[in-house]
């Protein structure tokens, strides 16, 4: 079994207990049994084949449009496909669905069928299904019966997005998470995921930036490089004010700039050494916050400049390339100023220099060319729709991004303080991302040195830095993308509601049944599943929607679904722990009630670290 999310201390501690978890598949998984993982898939499936038998061939392609159901009373899926046939058969939605329930042929798997209201058809399957469909999963703990997609692409997901010299603050971290969390279901659903981290390492500041460099004195420059002295942060704020204070220091730091782009050696390496300084300190903060993102996906600004000039020889191929002021410029189709003429995007200005427009689209046509990339994903803030719209509008226009090829921009809102305005500190300055990190594992050691003060210190740091780390995340996750959200210490750190430290607790709380039971989880393997009660059956029930929910992720790129899904399972298993005795039963139903734990326990740990969120052995 493949513990997604187990930290090397939490696998070590876990060794012994979870060496063997390998399910095996046993007799009673025959030829004869049937395997339905999804089932969801499998309803529609059956649902499409009845309404060609009653409608014809020329409706297959109707969306069957299943759902759960919200109340168990109604049944366990809802199809309103009925409603949308209407207009086009010109019928009463209620006798579409009558004609479409007709022509069902499923009496394996549905134990009652029902049409309810204007022709909403509800489903209830059979107790065999639900059963077997628990024992499918268990019979594949490492993927909870998620099958791979059958169509692979090649997904690039562009996200974080840092600039060289300056340190990362609270505004990265939404790009980060959102994009770490999406590249990871992607690859989870069998995609060939390709990370690119667009950093900004080119343009006129490094100019200012070197040019401060090489006037320092050179024992504050020894001391820098020593890591004794100013931090490049502080360097790049020095230099900034020198630039804006003394006309000579920048004209000079102008003078650098041209250096820089025609090649010059000296200046190259000064800006090399700024690089490689940044990118170390990048990926020291995304192995503190558990970001899958290395050295090699970065991509940055520089590595486009060699074909921007290309990109304007080949808007001028396609008749796209305009002047306006003695500027190149294109007018995407579309997009109009508020006078309603026709908006430009300018791809170089009138002194030669080029922008972020045409560093876009000469990284599109990488991304489409040389990675062969079926779909690109740019995780970035709201702030920046419409010129990725107009970006994306370009590249069509141009004929570099086939129709086959999907664009994608997935923006997000601002973080925001309690008092609703963008997140700072007191003193009004930008929150660094490092001492967002501190504070979050210091206020989780806090909390968990109130809830087990007997925790060994080892484990208390490894646990606290998990359950911050984790709910410094989740926060940001669970939250509609789209929209603003108020950070709030107290409520992304509470063990109640839907957080990460809630749904940890929760795995803490499965797995610590095996402790108490001196139950090793490997002997569950083959395991019965006796999913009778009502509160067995909606654990089941919410199992079987996993597939259904990651793809809906890919979909819509709103990583808050899986989040909801989770919490909802957690609860879930809350009710089914108060109402259906675990170690106090006995038999046959004991030992599927254990299986049930596990297989919560399991979907609970994966769906977190899908999320880049791991989960700790004790709370």
């Amino acid at each position: 079994m493949v513990w997604f999310s187990l930290s090397p201390l939490i696998a070590l501690q876990y060794a012994i207990l979870y060496a063997n978890t390998a399910i095996i598949a046993c007799d009673r998984f025959s030829k004869d049994f049937v395997a339905v993982p999804n089932i969801q898939k499998r309803i529609e499936s059956i649902l499409s084949d009845a309404v060609v038998a009653a409608f014809g061939p020329e409706h297959a392609d109707a969306d069957p449009l299943i759902n759960p159901t919200k109340d168990p009373k109604f049944g366990d899926y809802q199809a309103n496909l009925a409603m949308g046939l209407a207009k086009k058969l010109g019928q009463k939605p209620r006798d579409i669905a009558t004609a479409i329930v007709e022509k069902i042929d499923a009496d394996d798997l549905f134990s009652k069928i029902d049409i309810a209201g204007p022709g909403f058809i509800n489903l209830m399957l059979t107790q065999e299904t639900v059963n077997q469909s628990a024992e499918t999963i268990l019979a594949d703990l490492d993927r909870l019966a998620v099958a791979e997609v059958d169509e692979k692409q090649t997904v690039v997901v562009d996200f974080s997005s840092p600039n060289v010299a300056k340190e990362m603050h609270v505004g990265h971290i939404r790009s980060t998470v959102i994009g770490d969390a999406l590249a990871r279901i992607f690859k989870f659903l069998g995609h060939d995921v390709i990370k690119q981290n667009h950093v900004g390492d080119w343009g006129t500041q490094f100019g200012m930036l070197i040019q401060y460099m090489d006037e320092m004195p050179e024992a504050d420059r020894e001391a820098h490089e020593a890591g004794e002295g100013d931090t490049l942060n502080t360097i790049y704020q020095k230099s900034k004010q020198r630039f804006d204070a003394e006309d000579d220091f920048a004209q000079r730091a102008r003078e650098r700039v041209v250096a820089l782009q025609a090649g010059d050696e000296e200046t190259l390496v000064v800006w090399q050494k700024l690089v490689n300084e940044s990118e170390t300190y990048f990926d020291a903060v995304y192995k503190r916050l558990g970001i899958d993102l290395s050295l090699d996906d970065i991509k940055g600004e520089s590595f486009y400049n060699p074909r921007l000039g290309n990109v304007i020889k080949d808007l001028k191929t396609a008749d796209l390339l305009k002047e306006s002021q003695g500027a190149d410029v294109v007018y995407p189709e579309g997009f109009k100023d508020r006078d309603g003429n026709p908006m430009p995007m300018i791809v170089r200005k009138s002194d030669g220099g080029f922008l972020y427009a045409t560093t876009d689209l000469a990284a599109a046509q990488y991304r489409i060319n040389d990675l062969n990339a079926d779909r690109i994903v740019y995780v970035t803030d709201s702030r920046q729709s419409q010129h990725f719209s107009m970006v994306f509008q370009t590249l069509r226009e141009a004929g570099w991004a086939p129709s086959n090829v999907r664009l994608d921009h997935v923006p997000f809102g601002t973080i925001m303080g309690k008092d609703r305005k963008p997140f700072k500190t007191r003193s009004g300055e930008t929150i660094k991302l490092v001492d967002l990190i501190d504070e979050a594992e210091s206020r989780a050691a806090g909390i968990l040195a109130d809830k087990n003060p007997d925790m060994d210190t080892d484990t208390a740091a490894e646990v606290a830095h998990t359950v911050g780390i984790g709910c410094l995340k989740y926060a940001d996750l669970s939250n509609d993308r789209i929209k603003d959200y108020i950070f709030d210490w107290d409520r992304m750190l509470s063990f109640d509601g839907n957080t990460a430290a809630y749904l940890q607790n929760s795995y803490v709380r499965c797995m610590s049944i095996f402790r108490r039971g001196e139950v090793d989880p490997s002997s569950l393997s083959g395991a019965k599943i006796l999913a009778t009660e009502p509160a067995e059956r909606l654990i089941v029930l919410k199992l079987l929607q996993l597939p259904n929910v990651l793809q809906s992720v890919a979909d819509s790129l709103e990583p808050h679904r899986l989040t909801n899904y989770l919490y909802e399972l957690a609860s879930l298993y809350h009710s089914f722990y108060e109402k259906c005795p675990v170690l106090k039963s006995e038999g046959e139903t004991k030992i599927s009630r254990l299986a049930l734990c596990l297989l919560t326990a399991q979907t609970i740990s994966n769906g977190l670290a899908l999320l880049g969120i791991d989960t700790p052995p004790q709370m």
